[in-house]
């Protein structure tokens, strides 16, 4: 038992102290057994209040320090580093969070909060008295990452990693790099075409001899942890050899008798099973669907290059770290959603951009028509009131004025309404705001209470809104075409998400840790996310969030050495009984059974176990604790806690 206890309760500027009484919590923790010294502080996680906590530690000889202020998820190692840096073991310090725990969540109890942050600094002092020092564990890594998704992101990751020195092999879905991207023309901020971005980054891939480029791959298993994942990665064969002679794939092409949609044109096309590449698709070979191809045999009688085999290929893959860069998918409106599906002159804005791609000569003509004026919906599959898509998609609003932009230098005599919920360009893609005013474009503004409705008199279609800019005046408008500014939504196959159990947030898409303090980390050690699988962003922000995985990932794994957390699984043999429920109960895979002693026992596998205590539940002899969360531990914490009033 430690007797000489420092506490430290923090005021974290008005957020704690404006609920919660800090000088009774700071008293009440000096009565405390074992409590040599309790201070409280505007802001602990200071410079200057680290360095008296530091200098108490040191003067007073301190043997295990608590620290009562926000959730440790934000400062939990910032207080194990003080304590380091002081000489004192970090595994003999415990946080206790009493603004996430009590002042937020007790703001209309004051006197019941601070009692309750009593109980909870108690029951840290409690635990910490009873905290042994602990070392972490150290393991060997591969300075190999497995870059899942070659978009932009993927791309960009692979690009700077194999710089770094690392190993990479660049996983990719479908047969083709690029991503969304692939799909744009002219970009805003690069102030490039989306074909040139990825031709640029496809390029680059292919001159590092470190990447190792798989396409028509998938992730389909995971073992190991970090430092040693094994990965096994299921690829579809392509059905055309690489050298084959253009014109007679295109002749293959001709004959092929399947005939699908064509994804890549959001359905304005069709598309052979023996499909072609797009312009800023690579590499730039055909390929075969597999999943819509019958094996007809016609394609293979006109080109030798033909291979309809389509045999699948598993591969088992060593890498020390996984990035996870699989990108979004549109929304797609329901069917009427503000006229989609019923009117034909209703389409998205990433329909909008592929018949710009698509289309020749000065007009723009959609259906046979030639389009003259157009009115954009802003916030489609955005900010929705009713409905899962809550979040704001952030790229939308630049897409729409870019894209009315590049209308007008089409067609210049294009009437354009943009009705919105207000405009969001942020940044420098205020300048585009600015150059679509100037150009004459019609600004109109919705409310969430009034969305705007799209019918038909017969003749035309009309757009019905109240407009907020007008002090509610409802107008009617007869556009030619009517464009759905659609947002960004998580890719509907999950399948990778499924495979690593990668937390998701309220929006679906993939989860860091904490946006702002581990903005590419997720709760799987060894496992990052960059890009737009964790949320909307432009090309800009996504090549950024990338580079800073990549950093991260490289930090990780250079030294081809990891240090892992001593918080995990300890097995007393003598307790053991072999009843195989703590393997069964663990995720991580991190148990075995071997001989100790002449007794055949259970022990845990360090690099696997993560400390999150699944097994020791399960276990009927009780013969399992968790270091740094020990029986005596908890039960101390839960002692302390029944001898409070609150």
């Amino acid at each position: 038992m430690k007797n000489k206890i420092g506490v430290y309760v923090c005021h974290c500027g008005g957020n704690i102290s404006d609920v919660i009484d800090v000088n009774k919590v700071r008293e009440e923790a000096e009565k405390m057994g074992g409590v040599a010294i309790a201070k409280h502080t505007i802001f602990a996680c200071a410079d200057s209040s680290q360095k008296e906590i530091a200098e108490d530690i040191k003067n007073l000889e301190l043997d295990g320090i608590v620290v009562a202020s926000c959730s440790p998820k934000l400062h939990l190692l910032t207080f194990r580093s003080v304590a380091e840096r002081a000489g004192l073991n970090p595994y003999n310090y415990v946080h206790a969070n009493i603004r996430e725990q009590s002042s937020w969540a007790h703001s209309d109890d004051k006197k019941g909060a601070t009692e309750k942050a009593i109980s909870l600094v108690r029951s840290a002092v409690e635990r910490v008295s009873h905290s042994v020092a602990m070392d972490p564990v150290s393991i060997s890594a591969q300075n190999v990452v497995a870059v899942v998704g070659a978009g932009v992101a993927g791309m960009k990751a692979a690009i700077e990693l194999a710089d770094m020195g690392s190993q990479v092999y660049l996983i990719e879905k479908s047969h083709y790099v690029g991503g969304r991207t692939s799909q744009w023309g002219k970009l805003f901020l690069p102030g490039e075409t989306g074909k040139s971005v990825v031709e640029n980054l496809y390029q680059e891939v292919k001159k590092r001899q470190n990447i190792n480029l798989f396409t028509g791959a998938e992730l389909v298993s995971k073992k190991g942890s970090v430092g040693n994942f094994e990965i096994e990665v299921k690829i579809t064969s392509r059905g055309v050899k690489k050298d084959a002679d253009a014109s007679t794939i295109e002749k293959a092409i001709e004959v092929c008798p399947e005939e699908v949609s064509d994804e890549f044109n959001f359905g304005l096309t069709n598309r052979k099973a023996l499909m072609n590449f797009h312009p800023g698709q690579f590499p730039e070979i055909a390929a075969i669907d597999a999943a819509t191809c019958t094996k007809c045999g016609k394609c293979a009688e006109v080109s030798d290059a033909i291979d309809l085999n389509l045999e699948e290929e598993r591969i088992t893959l060593q890498a020390g770290s996984l990035m996870i860069t699989t990108g979004f998918d549109p929304y797609e409106p329901e069917k009427s959603e503000f006229g989609y599906g019923d009117y034909d002159n209703v389409i998205t804005l990433p329909q909008l951009e592929r018949h710009l791609e698509l289309s020749n000569g000065k007009d723009l003509v959609i259906n046979g028509k030639k389009i003259r004026s157009m009115a954009y919906i802003y916030c489609v599959g955005s900010r929705q009131p009713e409905g899962e898509n809550k979040y704001c998609s952030r790229y939308c609003c630049t897409s729409a004025v870019h894209s009315a932009i590049k209308v007008r230098e089409k067609v210049p005599d294009m009437t354009v309404y943009h009705i919105n919920r207000g405009i969001r360009t942020y940044g420098k893609q205020e300048v585009l705001y600015e150059q679509s005013s100037k150009n004459g474009d019609i600004y109109i503004q919705f409310t969430e209470d009034t969305f705007p409705e799209v019918s038909s008199n017969g003749k035309h279609t009309v757009v019905k809104v109240n407009d907020l800019l007008t002090a509610g005046k409802e107008l009617e408008i007869e556009p030619d075409l009517v464009v759905l500014v659609t947002g960004m939504t998580p890719r509907k196959d999950d399948a990778i998400g499924d495979t690593l159990k990668l937390p998701h947030g309220r929006d679906k898409f993939y989860n860091e840790i904490h946006p702002k303090l581990r903005p590419v980390e997720t709760t799987i050690d060894g496992v990052l996310i960059a890009g737009v699988c964790q949320g909307p962003k432009n090309i800009t922000e996504t090549v950024k969030s990338s580079l800073a995985a990549s950093a991260k990932t490289y930090s990780l794994l250079k030294r081809e050495e990891i240090t892992l957390e001593p918080i995990m699984a300890k097995v007393d043999a003598e307790k053991c009984e072999v009843c195989d429920n703590c393997s069964a109960a663990c995720p991580f895979g991190a148990f075995e059974f071997v001989e100790e002693n002449g007794k055949k026992v259970a022990k845990v596998n360090e690099s696997n176990c993560k400390g999150c205590g699944m097994c020791l539940p399960v276990c009927p002899t009780d013969a399992i604790e968790l270091s740094g969360y020990t029986n005596s531990e908890i039960e101390g914490m839960i002692d302390a806690l029944t001898e409070s009033d609150y």
